[in-house]
């Protein structure tokens, strides 16, 4: 080949290969993030400000520990923790193990009915004030259950029908987040079901695993990368409900967020720093569980690949 061959070779243009589309699909959320996260972080920082002994309002300029000091050497505020991280701990494990539960028992029906769907989803968009007065009637000593145990001879008195309500266990309360979160975990779970883990599961079932083996190997390692999530938002929601303990709690000890709230509402403003030092212990307590709960799903999940 003579050398202008070679010139008119080397003068061609390159096609070079398409550069890859970058996910913008965030910014889909900006006009939300634009109002949710100044008003969080606002609140949280006048919160942090308040704690630490700086409310004009009452005479304290000066910046302190001392609501944070008085918090601590409270027990009443232990006893309120230990209760709200349990009922927490209890509503997500039960939640999700439940939510897993069902949309594996479903998934079947649920592609071939949409009226399973929508019955399914109807407690959604009902609040968790309306479930908490429904389990006061439902579960309550002079409920429906109650009152049904009484005409067909079971129980002759209301006070010999467990207390399941104003219960130092808070099985009321633990009962009503159940029945809120079982489907909301188990809507999540069924579209992983539907969308990816069948087919999975179809090319594991070719290659002779068994039923159990399908579920323990590919059908929950998929499961959790979405289910986790979901699972922390009731461990955090659960944590930080304040209707429902206190429509189906005990007075002593309450809920923390009761108890935040008295305290904010107190008449004595200068226990306003103390409230506050209460609200930042409890956004620290979630977002350190969170990250605890998505460390511990990811060494998880690591083990679980080959």
């Amino acid at each position: 080949m003579s050398s202008s061959g070679n010139r008119s070779l080397q003068t061609e243009p390159r096609h070079r290969a398409p550069l890859p589309i970058r996910d913008r699909s965030w910014l889909k959320l900006l006009p939300a993030l634009v109002v949710i996260v100044p008003l969080f972080a606002g609140a949280l920082l006048l919160a942090m400000i308040q704690s630490l002994g700086y409310f004009p309002l009452v005479g304290l300029r000066s910046f302190n520990l001392d609501a944070y000091r008085s918090l601590l050497g409270n027990g009443e505020f232990w006893q309120s923790l230990l209760l709200s991280t349990r009922i927490a701990f209890t509503a997500a494990l039960l939640s999700t193990v439940l939510g897993i539960a069902m949309a594996l028992g479903i998934r079947k029906i649920w592609r071939r009915s949409g009226r399973l769907g929508f019955l399914f989803q109807l407690n959604l968009p009902i609040t968790h004030v309306i479930g908490a007065l429904a389990m006061v009637h439902l579960l309550g000593q002079s409920g429906l259950i109650a009152r049904l145990g009484h005409a067909i001879g079971v129980i002759d008195t209301a006070s010999e029908f467990p207390a399941l309500v104003y219960d130092p266990l808070a099985l009321g309360i633990v009962a009503e987040l159940l029945w809120k979160d079982v489907p909301f975990i188990a809507i999540v779970a069924l579209g992983v079901l539907g969308s990816v883990a069948e087919n999975y599961e179809s090319v594991a079932a070719s290659l002779g695993a068994s039923s159990w083996q399908r579920l323990r190997h590919v059908t929950l390692p998929l499961l959790v990368p979405a289910v986790a999530p979901a699972s922390v938002i009731v461990f955090a929601f659960a944590f930080g409900s304040f209707e429902v303990p206190l429509l189906l709690g005990e007075s002593f000890p309450s809920a923390l967020p009761v108890l935040a709230y008295r305290l904010h509402t107190n008449v004595d403003l200068s226990l306003r720093p103390e409230a506050m030092a209460l609200a930042v212990v409890m956004s620290l307590v979630v977002m350190a569980a969170a990250v605890f709960y998505l460390i511990l799903v990811r060494r998880v999940l690591r083990r679980e690949q080959p």
